[in-house]
């Protein structure tokens, strides 16, 4: 599977129990088509002590979500935005927000 966003980007929940929510994804998971966001799905996880973490209990940490699910964030327009591609004069390919123009 092809997932459309990197490690890093900044991206908006577009549906679902967090929609409007943004963060910056954690990790990608192209096998599965999921990825970690920050502050995103939430759940709730019971840890048992153990010899490398001696701390047990509720810990909470960020579940995968499908990348269907998130549109990349312009941090300079404000807003969700599709990727488009652009190549430069020494050819190397850069992705460009559709609205403004802003590379990423």
């Amino acid at each position: 599977m092809k997932v459309h966003v990197r490690k890093n980007d900044t991206v908006m929940v577009i549906s679902g129990k967090d929609k409007g929510k943004t963060g910056e994804v954690i990790e990608v998971m192209p096998k599965t088509g999921k990825i970690r966001v920050s502050g995103v799905n939430i759940v709730s996880k019971h840890k048992k002590p153990s010899q490398a973490n001696m701390q047990g209990g509720i810990i909470k940490e960020e579940a995968p979500i499908y990348s269907s699910k998130v549109m990349l964030y312009c941090t300079k327009c404000k807003n969700v935005t599709r990727i488009n591609y652009k190549i430069l004069e020494d050819g190397a390919k850069v992705r460009v927000c559709k609205k403004c123009g802003e590379t990423f």
